[in-house]
């Protein structure tokens, strides 16, 4: 297509025509060279987003669980595997991404001595030694001698993110304890060198080890000669090793995501993991766990940790057979200490599963402030050596006697509740009925009695009464008597609540603030019908914490208390198929 103009000059007529054609030609060119530059800084942009995600410590909250590599030197029998599938710097950033702005600092540092810690207990500096190779993981096994005995032995899998680092580090850290007068043994292990001495870090006390590289990427350190060659040996035959496990495996698959994977035998772990330990009168409270999987990743400002447990089948038979052939033993005087996390009841134990509906009937009628809080499901089937140790989850040193003897009688959803005014329980109007707790009430001493209200309705209390010595010139008459109130008992619809205290129940029945954060705590677990679950606030949780050995263990690793920062703790716990057991557990941080 062609365009023109004219026009008339000096009587003329001048018409000048030209072809649009090549002014279209030049633009085509331009907007194709516009629009590649477009797309290259596109793919440039969206490929150093993916490199950013990739190196950002928040890929920490997806990472996909796999079987780690040096699991394959790891035994089946290891008494515990422990695997960190990331850069030990990147939680160390994580938590400085994750923390107030106020506070991010401090809680790198708490990690980044917790990293530390971890690393000196085995002989290493990990600014100094490990820094500037340490790969995207880490592994640890703790192994024993003889099956079922505490572990005596270590194995530490170091992965480098380099081609030489593996190496500068091992040549680094003979030369430097060669130096300091350690005698040096190289020789070779199925076609492996293997370097055995006496390390330690300054000021510490030598003791024995044995390293080997393997294909120039990954150190194997041991606590003696014998252990790394067992984990040499292991690593030739699948049937011992832990990488071709196929329930190993198989948990693994199933727990999908997670950046520190655990597997674990308790046997010989009982006191390290505050267990107790079998024999003694501690016997019928043992935990019959035969094995798990664990696996922790943050989420936010909390770590989730989710495990498939693996019960012991004669269990259920062993303790049964107690209940019924022992008489009752003496209570150990430390048993006073409640456990940091509750011992799960057998696969038998629980018949049913919690019905979300009627937990959701409990919950609605709850009012006031709750440290803590538990739905439980059928717990009067629960065997003894569980109810026992439940008991000392969730109860107080002055809760009395009355919610132990309620919860034993429950074969329906039970809602327990801590707060400042004491505890709390609802239960359906008729599970269980008063007329069936009486005998036993009556054994410990608590009266019954009949209370009305001012409103018109009834309440039913027990009291006890107590006798303790009088003080200055009254102490010639005697003990002076004086009744407690055990607990109370009111209805409303088709529900029975149960309270420590007169001002509990006149609480609840007044309104007031829902205790959201403990109920989103529970939602969070995503265990709806989960028989057990509880959750607690800031004090108790540090206060369970702290009594917990393994809690102990990272405190004295970290070098500064842990607990500061912690503003909850949730659990649920439910069956798997066969005899296993499925757990989850929440630990916020403020």
């Amino acid at each position: 297509m062609s365009t023109g103009w004219c026009s008339v000059q000096d009587g003329r007529i001048l018409l000048r025509l030209h072809d649009g054609l090549p002014g279209r030609m030049k633009a085509r060119p331009f907007l194709a060279v516009v629009l590649a530059v477009t797309l290259l800084l596109l793919g440039l942009a969206a490929g150093a987003g993916w490199l950013l995600w990739q190196r950002s410590p928040l890929q920490l909250q997806r990472r996909a669980l796999v079987v780690p590599s040096s699991a394959r030197f790891v035994p089946r029998t290891a008494a515990l595997g422990l695997f960190l599938l990331s850069d030990p710097q990147q939680p160390v950033d994580y938590a400085r991404a994750q923390a107030p702005i106020r506070q991010r600092r401090q809680a790198a540092e708490a990690v980044a001595r917790l990293r530390d810690g971890a690393f000196a207990a085995a002989g290493l500096d990990y600014p100094g030694e490990l820094a500037s190779w340490l790969g995207a993981e880490t592994g640890l096994a703790l192994v024993a001698s003889q099956p079922g005995q505490p572990p005596d032995g270590w194995l530490l899998a170091l992965h480098s993110r380099d081609g030489d680092g593996a190496r500068r580090f091992l040549q680094r850290f003979w030369q430097t304890r060669s130096l300091a007068g350690t005698d040096l043994q190289v020789s070779s292990y199925r076609g492996m060198g293997v370097i055995s001495g006496r390390g330690a870090l300054l000021g510490s006390q030598p003791v024995p080890i044995a390293t080997a590289l393997i294909d120039d990427d990954l150190v194997l350190l041991a606590s003696g000669r014998g252990v790394l060659e067992q984990a040499l040996d292991v690593s030739q035959i699948g049937e011992l090793n832990l990488a071709a496990d196929p329930s190993f495996r198989q948990a693994v698959q199933r727990l999908g995501q997670g950046t520190l994977l655990l597997q674990l035998r308790p046997a010989g772990l009982e006191s390290w993991l505050g267990l107790p330990a079998a024999g003694g009168a501690a016997r019928r409270s043992t935990l019959p766990l035969q094995s798990g999987t664990v696996a922790l990743r943050p989420s936010g400002r909390r770590l989730a940790l989710e495990a498939l447990l693996a019960l012991t089948p004669e269990s259920q038979d062993q303790t049964q057979f107690q209940q019924r052939s022992e008489p009752p033993e003496p209570e150990d005087p430390s048993a006073s200490a409640e456990p940091a996390l509750p011992a799960p009841p057998t696969q038998a134990a629980w018949s049913s599963r919690l019905d979300p509906a009627l937990a959701a009937a409990l919950t609605a009628g709850l009012r006031g402030s709750s440290d803590s809080l538990a739905l439980l499901q059928d717990s009067a089937h629960w065997p003894e050596s569980w109810a026992s140790l439940l008991a000392r989850l969730l109860q107080q040193p002055d809760a009395g006697p009355l919610p132990g003897v309620v919860m034993a009688a429950d074969a329906g959803p039970l809602l327990w509740s801590q707060g400042p005014q004491g505890w709390l329980l609802a239960t359906p109007a008729d599970q269980p009925e008063p007329a069936a707790l009486q005998p036993g009430l009556d054994e410990l001493g608590l009266v019954t009695a009949t209370l009305q209200r001012a409103d018109g309705a009834s309440q039913q209390v027990w009291t006890r009464l107590d006798a303790h010595e009088a003080a200055g010139r009254q102490r010639r008459s005697g003990p002076q008597l004086s009744v407690s109130l055990a607990g109370a008992r009111e209805l409303e619809a088709d529900q029975a609540w149960w309270g420590q205290t007169l001002a509990a129940l006149e609480q609840r029945r007044q309104g007031g603030a829902v205790p959201r954060d403990r109920l989103r705590a529970l939602a969070a677990l995503e265990l709806p019908e989960a028989p057990l679950q509880w959750a607690s606030g800031p004090e108790s949780a540090r206060a369970r914490l702290r009594r917990w050995p393994v809690w102990r263990l990272l405190t004295s690793l970290a070098g500064q208390p842990l607990d500061g920062g912690v503003d909850g703790l949730a659990l649920g716990l439910e069956p798997e198929s066969g005899d296993g057991l499925h757990l989850r557990l929440d630990l916020g941080f403020g």
